[in-house]
């Protein structure tokens, strides 16, 4: 079905997502880690809005700090999917950013992912579902979950996934004032690669741990600050490479507490776990 108006007028979310645990099971040939991890939404998001053009320009409307307008990923996925289709279609991107930039929460993979989304829609491109997850994975590792859209079990490099569904929780989510590059973590001499792979069906809520934490710890003692605060309450995580750091509660007042009691020297946010990525509800 052709989009109407108010899907090109409507703010399309691009949720963040945490890791309720991430453990690297080998390595291929070609250097790419194996992965198994859960994936979980959470309800801070990215808000999308998207203008078409009549000149077949696709662009920012304004450009990240410090990412070139032609490296953007929304840009990036644009182009791929009309390029995919044989389109002409121009559009402007505005992207309002609420999700922290490189801290292990997805968020630019998030924005490529509902960029895709939308764009199928508001172009009526009419690819599927598993179609835009694999121009998502060209994109990066993490894009295909978020067309997928739902809670998941992922595995191989995060593009195989069985959906489970984690207990409701809300989480005190924290953002150390770092930045850890992705590529530096698993590059680490001393980051593990050999951890005991499980089956889906074996995945517990409280299950395992994040292999990537010990590396960005050490090299990064601001996330070790975040999580020692954090496991003085209860069981933390690092979320995917980091920066940010979690911990779970059973509802919002108690996050909230927590929250409150965040040194000054510390910043964070509550948000919900969430079943779904809002942005494939849309569509």
């Amino acid at each position: 079905m052709a989009a109407g108006l108010t899907d090109w007028q409507r703010p399309w979310p691009a949720p963040a997502k945490i890791n309720l645990f991430l453990h690297v099971v080998g390595r291929r040939a070609d250097g790419y880690h194996l992965l198994q991890t859960v994936f979980r939404f959470i309800d801070r998001c990215d808000a999308l809005r998207f203008t078409p053009r009549d000149d077949g320009e696709i662009l920012p409307a304004r450009p990240l700090p410090g990412v070139d307008p032609a490296s953007d990923l929304t840009v990036r996925a644009a182009r791929l999917l009309r390029d995919t289709v044989g389109g002409r279609q121009g559009v402007t991107i505005e992207l309002d950013k609420r999700i922290p930039m490189g801290g292990g929460l997805g968020g630019g993979s998030s924005d490529a992912a509902t960029t895709l989304l939308a764009l199928n829609r508001l172009w009526d491109c009419g690819l599927s579902s598993a179609d835009l997850q694999r121009l998502g994975l060209s994109l990066g590792a993490d894009v295909p979950v978020f067309v997928h859209g739902r809670s998941t079990f992922a595995e191989g490099i995060g593009e195989r996934f069985t959906d489970v569904s984690p207990p409701p929780a809300w989480y005190l989510v924290t953002t150390p004032d770092a930045a850890v590059p992705t590529p530096e973590i698993f590059r680490a001499a001393d980051l593990r690669r050999d951890t005991p792979a499980i089956t889906a069906a074996d995945w517990q809520p409280g299950f395992g741990g994040n292999d990537l934490e010990p590396v960005a710890c050490r090299l990064y003692p601001e996330v070790a600050r975040h999580l020692d605060w954090l496991r003085a309450r209860g069981p933390a995580h690092m979320s995917g490479s980091g920066a940010c750091c979690f911990a779970a509660f059973g509802d919002e007042s108690q996050a909230r507490t927590a929250l409150a009691e965040l040194p000054e020297t510390m910043r964070g946010f509550v948000a919900r776990g969430l079943d779904q990525n809002p942005a494939a509800a849309l569509t």
